[in-house]
């Protein structure tokens, strides 16, 4: 196996007062336009999330395809979610994924696959110098090497990881606006307000 996608679904938002995943956008799940935009591209596909209920609404929804793994960590971190997702991963790179961004692109994901190889990752970064380290890909072992170091110095946040890691390659966001010219696919739903906005370019983008 070569290839995993891992998709942090743990966070609970105060903002909608229920799990973010499953919050509807023109009546499908967040997290289902994430397994959507990896369909064809992973050879496995995992959801990390932070409790057994949150486990259980998940199998209700979707199939046995979807691998549904709890974080044992009292911490809820980005980074926790991260490193127990790189601890199941089967694949030898994995695809790390947030699950609120309805509007990613299969074909930056695809991307940054293919330039993963000889690397220890593969992360987009802003002309600002601002990372997406929750929309890259990791070569699995290191990246779970990195993330257990992380932890251990109390480190909690996913920059702590990255900077433990050797062999990361930066993509310019001005080079994947050549595949998404709005770069939509880092828009993130973290309010009801972008979910209004959400809604607004998915109308849009039909026409």
């Amino acid at each position: 196996m070569d290839r995993s996608a891992v998709i942090l679904a743990g966070g609970f938002s105060s903002r909608f007062g229920q799990d973010k995943g499953l919050i509807e956008l023109a009546g499908k799940p967040l997290v289902r336009y994430v397994l959507d935009a990896i369909k064809n591209i992973v050879d496995e596909k995992l959801v990390i999330v932070s409790s057994e209920d949150q486990a259980k609404k998940y199998s209700e929804i979707f199939d046995s395809s979807l691998k549904i793994f709890v974080d044992k960590n009292k911490v809820q971190t980005p980074l926790v979610g991260a490193l127990t997702g790189f601890r199941e991963a089967k694949g030898q790179y994995t695809l790390l994924l947030p699950c609120d961004t309805p509007f990613m692109s299969k074909e930056i994901l695809s991307l940054l696959f293919e330039i993963c190889i000889g690397k220890n990752a593969v992360i987009p970064r802003w002309p600002n110098g601002y990372i997406e380290p929750l929309q890259a890909v990791y070569c699995t072992k290191p990246a779970l090497d990195a993330a257990e170091k992380a932890l251990a110095d109390a480190s909690f946040n996913m920059r702590s990881l990255v900077d433990r890691l050797r062999g990361v390659r930066y993509v310019s966001t001005m080079v994947l606006q050549q595949l998404d010219p709005e770069l939509r696919t880092f828009f993130n739903v973290n309010t009801p307000l972008d979910l209004k906005k959400a809604e607004f370019m998915l109308k849009h983008k039909k026409r």
